[in-house]
């Protein structure tokens, strides 16, 4: 009982250093009344848009809630899990929210106090939606433990609580992703490459809804997304427990007995937390126009979190009498996350080699750019592969499957500064685009232009390590599935033709699931760009600034457009594992989760980091390389940067939860699938 004690009081802790960041946020200055008059559109948009996705998905959690609840051998407990799941990631990607969008406008206001207080602004308001996240997370966990511990069939429920977040998750990622992307593309294509004016200008009718984007995109949904991860590899690692209490390949007892492999997860979950306040409070800035003065803030909160992560990992361990490997199989895990960041960094950022590349091919006209870029793309998953086989093998040579489970705690294990960084980027373009439409003098943008470079690449790097994380969980999960399933290992072998089948098919979902959430961006781009051009041609005046655009529409456009095409990805990636698995078996349904968690994280790497890319090479000519704003290369660059925008910021990081979505629902239905042979 002290043990998850320690779990409960961290989650807690979580929450009351969110709530002291969030009321320091909210006591700064709002600033002029223009500037709160775009920052009031932005949250009221930004509100609108989630309370009709959660009415959706309210609709879609009922129907999943009343088949598991009359499904013999699911029953109303698990549909309990999964409600309370959904809860718990919505909650925690609203709060989130709700803070980014009142921090905007006091970010744009802190700047002109000083560069280092609006880095302090803006990076708090993201550690909000940070700690939130690891804190209802485990706090959610925790609660399921104390209530149901006791329960014969546990093991068994916990993983309704993780499908209920990985189905907000999937919507909410898709939703926002679908939104921010459509009415960035919009407001590009007709303000940028047609009209020739600036980025944020108050001309384009798009921008408000540009700016509501980022927030349900990038905070509400990498949120949830993120909180999917955390929760589902402590859920994969604790359904493992027997693999710890006598690891079988290894030939020795890990822990002394379940509970202690149930609860070691939450207990290095909870070191993560308080070594995630610490880091959070780390990051400080001088005055200096300096992206790397910036970036060193940034990371020296991040090591040190995972640094103190590890010595945290290590005294759990220790002092709950575990085996050292399990200490080593954590270790893998962390260090491999912070290279996978470093990784994506290094592809993404305009301060190396490869998105420079891409900037100097854009001389050279658009098609030379989406060459360049797509090339960097795919290139750039050789390290992230490399990394991740190679952190797998460590964690199962120190620690069986066991290992490779609380490999993926160990690199969630930092997430609270680590969406920290993430989210602080909405934040800082907002605050960018808000001192742009209000018209505010050059050197407040100049400072919020910094602050916006920074947030491209910290945005990029949590891309980067939310595909390793998710990667990791899914195959954490895969190897809990077939534990829950009773299937022997060595039965999932190339020579199953229904394993060879269910392969096949796990490599189609991620195709066919990317290929549906940039079409839907493309058909809601298609409206965005259609109606901006109809307010420049039909509003008198517009052009020259003499009168106002209609904000209300085009994020009216957006939201409802969202919504519609968010649906059909998500039910395919619910609905495929079960059809794999009561048509093929349980074997093959394990080829399928091996064939989309491989090919997903390739196509998630691939699109997050080509996309990544173009953003950063067209910043790097925008800063004065190759003729700067306005040059031919100029539009080029934004070609790339058009195309990009829907890889990184909707497909890309759907397919994380894509990958763990499909695991968990295999995860769920391992009870009735075991034995069954499948009916062809």
């Amino acid at each position: 009982m002290a043990t998850i004690l320690i779990a409960v009081i961290s989650g807690l802790l979580g929450l009351l250093v969110a709530g002291i960041l969030a009321r320091y946020v909210l006591r700064q200055p709002e600033g002029s009344p223009r500037v709160v008059e775009i920052s009031k559109a932005i949250g009221e948009g930004a509100t609108a848009f989630l309370g009709r996705e959660y009415r959706v998905l309210a609709i879609i959690i009922v129907v999943i809630v009343i088949v598991m609840g009359v499904v013999p051998g699911l029953g109303w407990l698990v549909s309990l899990a999964f409600i309370f799941g959904a809860l718990c990631s919505g909650l925690a990607g609203f709060t989130g929210m709700s803070i980014a969008v009142r921090a905007n406008s006091r970010t744009t206001t802190a700047v002109q106090k000083g560069l280092s207080h609006g880095l302090k602004v803006s990076f708090r308001a993201g550690s909000v939606m940070g700690l939130c996240v690891v804190s209802i997370g485990l706090l959610g966990l925790s609660i399921l433990y104390l209530a149901f511990h006791n329960h014969p069939d546990f093991i068994a429920l916990i993983p309704g609580f993780g499908f209920g977040a990985s189905l907000v998750a999937v919507f909410a990622r898709l939703g926002g992703g679908i939104y921010t992307k459509a009415a960035d593309t919009g407001a590009d294509i007709v303000g940028k490459v047609e009209k020739g004016i600036p980025e944020d200008d108050p001309r384009n009718a798009a921008v408000i809804a540009d700016f509501v984007g980022d927030n349900v995109g990038d905070v509400a949904g990498m949120g949830a997304d993120l909180f999917e991860s955390y929760v589902d590899s402590i859920i994969a690692t604790m359904t493992l427990g027997m693999i710890a209490v006598m690891a079988p390949n290894l030939g020795k007892s890990l822990v002394g007995d379940s509970e202690t492999a149930w609860l070691l997860p939450m207990v290095v979950a909870s070191g993560g937390i308080l070594a995630s306040i610490i880091g959070i409070f780390m990051v400080r800035v001088g005055e200096k126009l300096s992206m790397g003065a910036l970036l060193n803030a940034l990371r020296r909160g991040t090591f040190s979190a995972a640094i103190l992560s590890a010595i945290f990992s290590f005294l759990a361990v220790y002092f709950l009498d575990v085996d050292m490997g399990v200490f080593w199989a954590i270790l893998a895990g962390l260090i491999g996350g912070v290279l996978i960041g470093e990784s994506t960094n290094y592809f993404t950022s305009y301060s190396y080699k490869p998105t420079r590349d891409i900037a100097e091919a854009a001389q050279t006209g658009g098609g030379t750019v989406i060459t360049r870029g797509f090339a960097n793309g795919l290139m750039s998953t050789a390290i992230p592969v490399i990394l991740m086989a190679v952190a797998v093998i460590l964690a199962y040579k120190f620690a069986d499957f066991y290992g490779v489970a609380i490999a993926a705690v160990g690199m969630l294990a930092t997430l609270g500064v680590q969406d920290a960084t993430d989210a602080y980027g909405p934040v800082a373009d907002n605050a960018g685009g808000i001192a742009e439409m209000a018209e505010l003098p050059e050197d407040v943008r100049q400072k919020t232009d910094a602050l916006d470079s920074l947030g491209n690449t910290t945005a990029a790097t949590g891309k980067g390590f939310a595909i390793g994380s998710a990667a990791l969980t899914a195959l954490a999960l895969l190897l809990s599935y077939t534990q829950a399933a009773n299937i022997d290992v060595a039965a999932i072998t190339l020579l199953d033709a229904g394993v060879i089948a269910g392969l096949f098919l796990g490599a189609l979902l991620p195709a066919v699931f990317s290929a549906l959430a940039l079409n839907a961006v493309g058909q809601a781009s298609f409206s965005i760009v259609n109606e901006v051009r109809r307010q420049f041609k039909e509003i008198p005046g517009l052009m020259e600034g003499k009168a106002k655009p209609d904000y209300a529409r085009c994020v009216d456009i957006c939201t409802r457009d969202a919504i519609k095409r968010m649906i059909a990805p998500g039910l395919i990636t619910i609905l495929s594992p079960v059809i794999v698995g009561f048509i093929f078996g349980p074997e093959a349904l394990g080829g399928f989760l091996a064939g989309s968690v491989i090919t997903g994280f390739i196509l998630a790497v691939t699109f997050s980091n080509a996309g990544g890319a173009w953003d950063n090479a067209k910043k790097w000519i925008e800063a004065g390389a190759y003729g700067g704003k306005g040059s031919e290369a100029h539009k080029a660059a934004v070609i790339g940067d058009t195309v990009g925008d829907p890889m990184k910021d909707t497909a890309g990081p759907s397919l994380n939860i894509m990958i763990k979505l499909a695991s968990i629902v295999a995860l769920i239905l391992a009870p009735l699938l075991a034995g069954f042979a499948g009916l062809i």
